[in-house]
């Protein structure tokens, strides 16, 4: 579970208001009867908590239907209200930032990107300035919060980034920054942590039982949860695994050979790629572009990193003994044969059944997971204590 400081005790689990308002997000339209039979709750629990989330601005009423059979009493179908609210979503990667508005259904409704320039303070400044220009643009929907995510080290309670070497931020706080400049209340989280409860929120519905996310891109990370508790560990450090060996003679920059990173990261595949010819600056989109046209050599290469990945893959799978396993790497989630060739590394290294490669997926988010996953920082907190939450963020006068 995300913790912040404004939210005291992270062993809080969401209530009836977030139980119902998860059984919208998934099944909406939906009848209070047909909620009531899918979670368990009482009738009586299930009105009063629709009419917490009414009166509240996440859900809405719609007009009333006819059972099934045309007989009986009409049923008010409720579903959730995607015009009330928005949620702003920073994403911190190494070349840039990443700023966008999303409404509570997790879809992305505007975003920018923003090359970095100068120190964290005037990267900060600019995302800010950008945010509450997205959301001038959009009109009547009020923005409920800031959820920042970034690679590295990042503590949420503090709303620090403790390390995040490749930009070359440590010890900013960002959550001060960002409500200094914004007025609005901000949440931040690593990015492995916030894509694994975008997934559980969003994405399929094996990921709510038990979950691991591996993130490989500039930055390689990961992260666990089970039920409602994304882990974080006591120093707000789980996912590290950069540093993990793999089989390579790749010199890290830590000293040490064959670590994770140095080895299969954005940056180490493009270094290959321009070795080999294949492209001639250090831009992964050209390389992704010419795999994506049948370039036999752009997408060979990027093949046999996803046969790397999944081989790491294994080591999580063996580990944590997760329900599913997500691999949120570019040519894994959008170049035919890498989600293939990932599962074949996985089960050619894991203890696991062969048969069960399949527990490998590919992001619910291609091209989407970095505004996806800073959204998500709200919307997790969201999604648990609904109605608290909407008080907290937006006023007492909702």
């Amino acid at each position: 579970m995300t913790r912040s400081a404004t939210v005291p005790n992270p062993a809080r689990r969401a209530g009836s208001g977030g139980v119902v308002l998860r059984a919208v997000l998934d099944d909406g339209p939906i009848a209070r009867s047909t909620v009531a039979r899918r979670t368990g709750l009482s009738p009586a629990t299930v009105s009063t908590a629709s009419t917490d989330l009414v009166e509240c601005g996440l859900i809405r009423e719609l007009p009333e239907v006819a059972g099934p059979t045309g007989l009986g009493r009409p049923h008010v179908p409720i579903d959730l209200d995607t015009g009330r609210f928005l949620v702003a979503g920073i994403h911190l990667a190494y070349t840039h930032t990443t700023v966008a508005l999303l409404n509570v259904r997790g879809e992305v409704e505007a975003r920018a990107r923003l090359a970095h320039t100068g120190d964290p303070a005037a990267v900060l400044d600019r995302a800010a300035v950008q945010l509450l220009a997205l959301a001038a643009d959009r009109g009547g929907a009020r923005l409920l919060g800031v959820g920042f995510a970034a690679g590295g080290w990042v503590d949420s309670a503090s709303g620090t980034i403790v390390d995040h070497p490749l930009p070359g931020w440590a010890g900013v706080r960002v959550r001060d920054e960002l409500e200094r400049r914004t007025g609005l209340a901000v949440r931040i989280d690593s990015h492995a942590r916030a894509l694994i409860e975008a997934e559980r929120l969003f994405g399929e519905r094996r990921t709510r039982d038990s979950v691991a996310l591996l993130f490989v891109g500039n930055v390689v990370d990961a992260a666990f949860a089970t039920g409602d508790d994304v882990h974080q560990g006591p120093r707000a450090a789980a996912g590290a695994i950069a540093h993990q060996p793999v089989d390579s003679d790749v010199v890290c920059g830590c000293g040490r050979v064959g670590c994770f990173e140095a080895t299969l990261s954005d940056r180490a595949v493009l270094r290959e790629a321009m070795l080999r010819g294949i492209v001639d600056r250090p831009v992964f989109d050209d390389l992704l572009r010419l795999a994506l046209a049948e370039h036999g050599p752009a997408r060979e290469l990027l093949i046999h990193r996803a046969f790397q990945v999944g081989r790491a893959v294994a080591r999580l799978a063996d580990l944590l003994d997760p329900e599913v396993i997500v691999v949120c790497e570019r040519g894994v989630n959008q170049v035919p044969g890498c989600l293939d060739a990932a599962r074949a590394g996985f089960a050619a290294s894991s203890s696991v059944p062969r048969g069960t490669a399949e527990i490998l997926v590919a992001s619910s988010f291609p091209g989407l997971s970095l505004p996806v996953s800073a959204g998500a920082v709200i919307l997790g907190e969201l999604y648990r204590y609904p109605v608290a939450t909407v008080r907290e963020l937006a006023g007492a006068s909702v």
